[in-house]
């Protein structure tokens, strides 16, 4: 049976990834040139290759050894995006008023972690499933909660002890992974020459949750 293994692949592996993003578009074009644009998914999903991050004998190991782990792609793991795994903007330090998560109704008491794109009046509401453990924050209308809440680092749901009051804001600021699983059952090592290999390409894709 498949599963999620939670741990998270080594971080020199995601410094040397390849990859992002990206949507399924279909496009039909008729005779007179114009076109209609469509897409079925709800969400982007992303896909990295990771074998251009082996540098030496050593990490071909630790890779084929974390990939024999899994199972090729039975089982899913954490894997984190070098370039998107913080709730700030860039390199910017965590606060707990990065992202609104919502507003209190005075019943609520579970909130989803969430990251927000937006860019020229659209917006794209990114469930965050796997917040790091110990860099989540949380504020109401502004002023950071240090208790009063749990957080479920397999579902990125914030539940709060006494539900937040009518219109209260809710916010938080975290770091995340990605859950991923790995994209081929085969992973293609290249023996260039007497101690010196490379992996020919370890693709990995996202999960959705």
């Amino acid at each position: 049976m498949s599963g999620f293994h939670d741990v998270r692949l080594p971080q020199a592996f995601s410094l040397g990834a390849t990859g992002g993003p990206g949507w399924r578009t279909d496009v039909v074009q008729l005779a007179s040139g114009r076109e209609f644009r469509n897409s079925p998914w709800a969400m982007s999903r992303r896909r990295w290759d990771i074998g251009g991050a082996i540098k030496s004998l050593e990490d071909l190991a630790e890779l084929t050894s974390f990939f024999e782990a899994r199972r090729g792609r039975l089982h899913g793991f954490r894997f984190r995006d070098a370039s998107d795994f913080s709730s700030a903007v860039g390199d910017q330090a965590i606060t707990p008023t990065d992202q609104l998560l919502g507003f209190g109704d005075g019943v609520s008491t579970q909130f989803q972690l969430v990251k927000r794109a937006i860019s020229g009046g659209e917006e794209l509401v990114r469930r965050i499933t796997r917040p790091v453990t110990g860099t989540v924050r949380l504020a109401l209308d502004g002023t950071e909660q240090m208790q009063g809440w749990t957080l479920d680092t397999a579902t990125g749901v914030v539940t709060f002890s006494i539900a937040p009051e009518m219109d209260v804001q809710i916010t938080a600021g975290f770091e995340f992974d990605m859950a991923v699983r790995f994209d081929s059952d085969q992973l293609d090592i290249a023996m260039d020459a007497f101690r010196a290999g490379r992996i020919v390409s370890a693709p990995v894709i996202e999960l959705i949750e």
